[in-house]
């Protein structure tokens, strides 16, 4: 075996410099590190286009996750739109008006009410709750580029570092293509084990997490079953309505792609409710994507024909 390069992606810098460092000891590893995910997608399309691919890439699982919490702490973030900051100032308290004295022999005046205050913009819900019970997907992490960047780097093999031994975790992670998932407390000689391990294409789990990898990876199956079962059930024409509901489109947006009434749409989305057993569109999707099914993609514009032009015999 040749050189093996090596890509660390965690955003603890002194981590990851101190690791980079420490595996670039060993004479026949090259590595590289990214702080983020977006450097490491950078560097593994720089890598490809100079002929130098990385063969490993080590990924903490749980990246990005002070900068997610750090926005869950902070939500309101400084607006451009002078007319929101101005909604988001603490009101000055303005004094309540007198009421005009009422004239000898006359009853009390009515107070004006005062004007209603603007009301503020409302809040866009997400189309589907966040969950997995729900197929949606996951808060963006480690996991999350791991699958990323297997789907656009089929060769590249990866290993998870984690901070903590996660059954869940570490099966989502087996799914999107991880085949090692080491714990950042491991010594250097386990990390370099699995790193070359995982090139003879062997899958390295720590003994504790395999009963409840195992567990999961069954338990994740066996709803996938029941699910596309259920989708089976569906006549054609359901299964794009299915999938367009998969999309987020409403009644009328699905009519208009699938060239169909209103009405019509409404009568099969009730019959996709009713042979799935559920009583809503967002337990209609959960069933769908469980079951792997993907959007529907808008149709592509048809090409224009184009005219052949014919000359007459002796036309200049």
């Amino acid at each position: 075996m040749g050189r093996i390069r090596v890509l660390v992606v965690d955003d603890h810098r002194i981590f990851a410099e101190a690791l980079a460092a420490a595996l670039a000891a060993e004479p026949d590893v090259e590595v590289g590190a990214a702080g983020s995910a977006a450097a490491a997608e950078r560097a593994l399309e720089r890598a490809g286009v100079e002929g130098r691919a990385f063969d490993v890439i080590l990924i903490d699982a749980d990246l990005g996750a002070d900068s997610v919490a750090a926005g869950a702490r902070s939500p309101v973030r400084p607006s451009a739109d002078p007319l929101d900051a101005a909604r988001r100032r603490p009101s000055a308290v303005v004094p309540a008006p007198r009421r005009p004295a009422a004239a000898p022999g006359q009853g009390a005046v009515p107070q004006q009410a005062p004007p209603a205050a603007p009301p503020y913009p409302a809040a866009t819900a997400s189309v589907y709750p966040a969950g997995p019970q729900y197929g949606a997907a996951p808060v963006p992490d480690g996991i999350t580029l791991l699958a990323r960047v297997r789907r656009n780097h089929p060769t590249l093999r990866a290993v998870v570092l984690a901070t903590a031994d996660d059954a869940h975790r570490a099966a989502r992670a087996l799914h999107a293509g991880a085949t090692g998932w080491v714990a950042k407390e491991s010594s250097l000689a386990r990390l370099l084990a699995v790193v070359r391990g995982v090139l003879r294409d062997e899958t390295h789990l720590p003994p504790a997490l395999l009963t409840g990898v195992i567990r999961e990876l069954t338990t994740a199956r066996r709803d996938r079953t029941e699910s596309e079962r259920l989708v089976d059930t569906l006549t054609p024409r359901e299964k794009q309505i299915l999938r367009c509901m998969v999309a987020g489109l409403g009644r009328q947006a699905v009519a208009e792609r699938l060239y169909l009434s209103p009405h019509t749409v409404r009568t099969h989305m009730q019959n996709v409710l009713g042979k799935l057993g559920v009583h809503s569109t967002l337990a209609a999707v959960a069933v769908a994507r469980r079951a792997g099914i993907s959007p529907s993609e808008p149709a592509a514009p048809a090409a224009t024909p184009s005219v052949a032009t014919t000359t007459a015999p002796g036309a200049g």
